[in-house]
Parts: C-alpha cells; structure tokens; sequence
C-alpha cells in the first residue's frame, strides 16, 4: 500500500544552533500572540539535548509575560532518586523553569504510587486546554516516551506508566545522558498520544544524524503505532524543523536560512 503523503514539511537550517534560534522565535511568535488575546497560556515541553538550544534562545526571548504561562512536562523516569540530574523535571528546571518566573511548573513526582501519579498529572493537564506542545521525536520514533511497543495512537488515558523499550534506553546512553545502559530506568511515566495531539500547536524539534531515519519514517510510513511519530500528520497544526544531518536525504541540501 502507497504511504499516504505527509501533511508536514519540515523547515531545515544548517545547523543545530540555527534551527534552535528558529524554533524559539516562532514559539516565542506564538506565546506572544496568544496572551494578547487570552488571560493564560498552557503549555508543554519535552526534556532531551535536542531541545536544549531552542530552550536556551526561548529563555531570552523578548515580551514574554511568563506569569502568566502555565507549563508542564511529558514525560518522567521511574525508578530515580529525586534529586538525580537525569530526572526530566531536574533537566527542565535547569534548562528553563528556574530561569523564568513561569505562572507554574507542574512537576511529574512519581512518589511511592506512580499509577496515581498518572491520574494526578492527567487531572491537572484536563483543567484547561493546551495551548503548545514543543517536543521531539526519538530514534525509534517516540514521541515522549510513547515506544513503539506500547504506543497507541487511540490510547484512552492521558497519562499512563510504561516500560520503555531497548532502542529507546540505548538512546539515553547515546545522548550521554547515563553511563551505561544498565543505569537507564526501564519505566516512565509518560503523556499518550492522543493527549499530545489534543494541544492546539506544536513545534517539533529534531536535530542530528541519529534522527534522520525517524524523521524519514515520519514523514512517508503510514501512520500506525509503529512508528509513532507519523501521528503528527494528523495533527492540522504541527511545525517540524530538523538540521542538515537530520534532514530526509532529498531535502537535506535545501536548509532555510
């Protein structure tokens, strides 16, 4: 069966600094955008190195009223000390929330019971629409930690555990995240699918030569569960924006400048 076409076409720069400068400005257009019309805005980020340039041009982005941006995160590991440097909401305090005087941080803390932690998260997530999501997508095709072994593209939940696959632990190794891949947790808990896709706009970021293959299959495979990136084709609004090493090989010489 012929792939059906993609309804997104990425934006390539030539290099992860300029991609990152482009996705802050348009997701900084955005912010500004809708607090003029509108009291608060409700947004999520994603915690990996790929994000980390676009987080770091956001941050100085200028006429931003960020009391009044509420903001959440994705995705979290189990299985952690809470004051471990790898914890998402550790990497995102650093990143971002500590530098900016945020509305409020909401913080995945797994605590003793992460199934009520889920229900929490959702519960607070459902309190009002989201506005933007800024993520990524993984090696294998992830989005948040939605692996293609447990990815569901109808999930019913907003929040759920998972156990992650190897592709996926074998990444945080690559991005020098851990040690060795026997120090990568095996559960998350992590934002479903359909929760991501329920956000008004989102900004993909995915810069890098290990990428490339999962941008390649997101924007061509079928959308299924297996490759649970292709899911952003349904989504009306989504912006993609790689590098020249991430870029599909037939457009990676046609970078935006």
């Amino acid at each position: 069966m012929t792939p059906d076409p993609p309804a997104l076409r990425p934006r390539t720069f030539p290099d992860r600094t300029s991609l990152g400068r482009a996705a802050a400005a348009d997701v900084a257009a955005e912010l500004r955008e809708r607090l003029a019309r509108q009291d608060r805005v409700r947004m999520v980020f994603a915690a990996a190195p790929s994000q980390q340039e676009m987080l770091t041009a956001l941050r100085e982005a200028d006429g931003i009223d960020w009391t009044r941006v509420e903001a959440f995160h994705m995705d979290e590991y189990l299985d952690l000390p809470a004051e471990a440097p790898q914890r998402f909401a550790n990497w995102l305090r650093s990143a971002i929330f500590d530098h900016l005087p945020f509305a409020g941080a909401h913080l995945i803390q797994p605590g003793p019971d992460p199934e009520r932690t889920a229900q929490d998260y959702a519960a607070a997530l459902a309190a009002g629409p989201i506005d933007i999501v800024c993520l990524g997508i993984g090696q294998n095709g992830h989005l948040a930690f939605n692996d293609p072994p447990v990815a569901d593209l109808e999930d019913p939940l907003d929040v759920k555990v998972v156990e992650l696959d190897d592709v996926c632990r074998r990444q945080q190794v690559d991005d020098e995240c851990f040690d060795s891949l026997d120090d990568v947790p095996h559960r998350a808990i992590t934002l479903t699918i359909p929760r991501l896709l329920a956000a008004d706009r989102l900004f993909c970021v995915v810069p890098g030569a290990a990428k490339r293959d999962a941008v390649e299959k997101a924007l061509t495979e079928p959308v299924s569960a297996r490759h649970p990136a292709t899911a952003l084709r349904t989504h009306p609004d989504v912006t993609l924006y790689v590098d020249a090493d991430s870029a599909p090989r037939s457009t990676a010489a046609e970078a935006d400048r």
